[in-house]
């Protein structure tokens, strides 16, 4: 085992550093080298990774950097993948999700003068407190955002029963889940939300047959719209609202709502809306930060004041959400962001 171990650090350091080398000799003003491991769903997610690669990706058009990045395909291949990169000696390593953390604290450890950042995750010091300062922990207000959604749901809903489909029955899928649940109520405190998750390991974002099982399990319940929180599980739940087809209107008889990257195309018409979470900006900047000197460890915190987190509208589903619905939604984002509305935080409990 340990020679296999050895074996592929040294296959991936040789392709990190054949790739390194290719791009920088094509690119004569790249001035930063810069890797991205990805979580087991793949920079094709259409979901959360997705919106890191579109950021990695557009800093790569727009500034000199190289840009390398590893799709691990199973978790074991995580450390591997991020201790190759350092190897090399990366100016700047960007982990992709929360289960990532403990790896990245690892390595973090172990190559001081590296600069790291983790999407979702918080590294300390040894001391358990203070915030990393060669990590910049990029998190998000995903509650704030979920909020509004929830309330375009229970403004939509003509059954009063909502869904959430979340992957893993963790804290910051709590987090999406309260927020959606307390929008949902404060325009109709009667509304019902049903959660269910789809597993308790990494596989849980990877798994959209178990997803769609769940949603289809909620609108057997009522529900009539389902918010996910799954990576590439919640793309289940858009395949079982499209099995209910369209009405005599020409509108679905059930939505979903899309997570992290903008997936109102996904399936145009039965999207109601997405709570997109600015993953692509947040790594876009803390590029930005390394190639001018500016880095700074410890939290990189975004929320609706800072577009952090929104719900997003394009031609896909501006038909859907009337500009009443929408005036009392943004009246709330406002009450949000000035502090008169307080959206329960569930990872802070």
């Amino acid at each position: 085992m340990k020679i296999k171990f050895v074996l592929f650090i040294v296959c991936l350091s040789a392709f990190v550093s054949f790739g390194c080398s290719a791009k920088t000799e094509a690119r004569k003003d790249c001035q930063i080298r810069v890797g991205i491991v990805f979580d087991i769903g793949g920079k094709n997610d259409r979901s959360f990774n997705a919106a890191a690669w579109d950021g990695v990706r557009r800093a790569e058009k727009d500034l000199p950097i190289c840009l390398h990045d590893v799709e691990p395909g199973n978790p074991t291949s995580i450390e591997p993948a991020m201790r190759a990169f350092a190897e090399k000696n990366f100016d700047l390593i960007i982990g992709v999700g929360f289960a990532q953390g403990p790896i990245m604290q690892k390595v973090a450890d172990d190559y001081p003068e590296i600069k790291f950042a983790i999407v979702d995750g918080v590294i300390f010091e040894k001391d358990g407190k203070t915030p990393k300062q060669n990590v910049a922990s990029l998190v998000f207000r995903e509650h704030e955002g979920s909020y509004l959604v929830g309330m375009i749901a229970a403004q939509k809903s003509k059954t009063g029963v909502l869904g959430f489909v979340g992957g893993m029955d963790i804290p910051l899928i709590h987090r999406f889940k309260t927020g959606y649940e307390e929008g949902a109520k404060s325009v109709n405190p009667n509304a019902t939300v049903i959660a269910n998750y789809v597993g308790v390991t990494d596989a849980a974002w990877n798994n959209p047959g178990k997803g769609k099982e769940l949603a289809l399990s909620q609108i057997n319940q009522g529900a009539d719209i389902l918010f996910t929180a799954a990576g590439n599980s919640g793309l289940g739940a858009f395949d079982a609202v499209e099995q209910f087809g369209i009405n005599a209107q020409g509108e679905a008889n059930k939505f979903v709502i899309g997570v992290d990257s903008n997936q109102n195309g996904v399936k145009p018409g039965f999207v109601l809306t997405s709570m997109v979470k600015r993953v692509d900006n947040a790594v876009y900047d803390v590029i930005k930060e390394v190639l001018g000197d500016a880095f700074k460890g410890g939290f990189h915190t975004f929320g609706l004041d800072k577009n952090g987190v929104a719900y997003a509208m394009d031609d896909n589903n501006k038909s859907l959400i009337s500009p009443e619905i929408l005036q009392r939604v943004e009246a709330a984002k406002g009450k949000i962001i000035g502090g008169e509305i307080k959206v329960t935080d569930a990872m802070a409990k």
